[in-house]
């Protein structure tokens, strides 16, 4: 139920949900996904397999560094206008017209950073720039709102916002699987074959009443391309050292990632090239560096 509505996601920059923090930050980052790999480290949690060497599948992420173009700020939880930059460049780049006189905020309640991601500076084809909004960390909308003029105009790198062992959610959009019936879309299961002369089917639509067909009935439908958020992946690294995990042929459907790129546990949702965005975990445990010894 959590799941519905089932539909097509209406774009691949999907909206983040951004979270009260008292630390002066940046709250998130957004990067391409490249492709998976495995790794080895030593396994530092509480569970059994505590300082033994453990495996597990690992996901890449490239990450060209973030442009800041402009502030966003914030009154009930309703935009009142934006701080943009003075530098003419980024503001073309970004497609924003520059303002005749700069604006200034006083009584706000949140401040945001407006930010655009080179997808030119990776390997993906891709040209065209992808803005996006940022949340910031802070004790109050004054101190966030400085925090964020500290920032304006400049190179955000992947480095400034998170370290290795820190906890991040991931959103994205899914791959897309097209319509697809029950048994896949849904989990069903298939039925024997002298049942009703079919298989791939719903024993039932519902019950004599109420006499109509319920939504939470699993029925065909679109499946898969759809926003979803999964929580708690741990950052296994972040470098600016790409030879370390390129495959000699480079990833699939990808290519080779030429920048800065995070390793995250574990994998993500989307296919290779897909937009993704991090968001510091809102229910995560204490951050601690992992001690990787294998990549491949």
């Amino acid at each position: 139920m959590a799941y519905r509505p089932r539909k097509r996601a209406s774009k691949q920059n999907a909206q983040v949900y951004w979270q009260n923090s008292e630390e002066k930050r940046v709250l998130g980052y957004a990067g391409y996904k490249a492709g998976m790999m495995h790794i080895a480290y030593v396994d530092e949690s509480e569970s059994p397999s505590k300082g033994q060497e453990i495996v597990s599948a690992a996901t890449v992420l490239e990450v060209p560094p973030l442009v800041v173009y402009g502030i966003r700020c914030y009154k009930s939880k309703n935009s009142i206008g934006d701080i943009l930059t003075q530098d003419d460049k980024l503001l073309k780049l970004s497609g924003v017209k520059k303002p005749k006189e700069p604006k200034e905020f006083d009584e706000i309640d949140d401040a945001r950073l407006l930010v655009f991601v080179t997808p030119s500076k990776t390997a993906i084809g891709k040209k065209h720039i992808e803005k996006m909004e940022l949340g910031c960390g802070g004790k109050d909308a004054k101190e966030k709102l400085e925090f964020c003029k500290s920032l304006l105009g400049k190179e955000l790198p992947i480095s400034d916002v998170f370290k290795s062992g820190d906890f991040v959610d991931v959103i994205g959009v899914t791959k897309g699987k097209g319509w697809q019936g029950p048994v896949k879309r849904f989990g069903v299961n298939i039925q024997r074959r002298k049942a009703t002369g079919k298989r791939r089917h719903v024993g039932t639509l519902g019950p004599f009443t109420p006499a109509y067909v319920m939504y939470t009935v699993p029925q065909a439908g679109q499946t898969g391309y759809h926003k979803r958020t999964e929580i708690n992946k741990m950052i296994m690294k972040i470098s600016d050292k790409p030879e370390e995990i390129n495959p000699s042929c480079g990833f699939p459907h990808y290519g080779f990632v030429k920048g800065n790129y995070v390793m995250l546990k574990g994998s993500i949702p989307g296919p290779a090239k897909r937009l993704v965005k991090l968001r510091l975990a809102v229910r995560a445990s204490a951050a601690k560096e992992p001690q990787l010894t294998f990549l491949r």
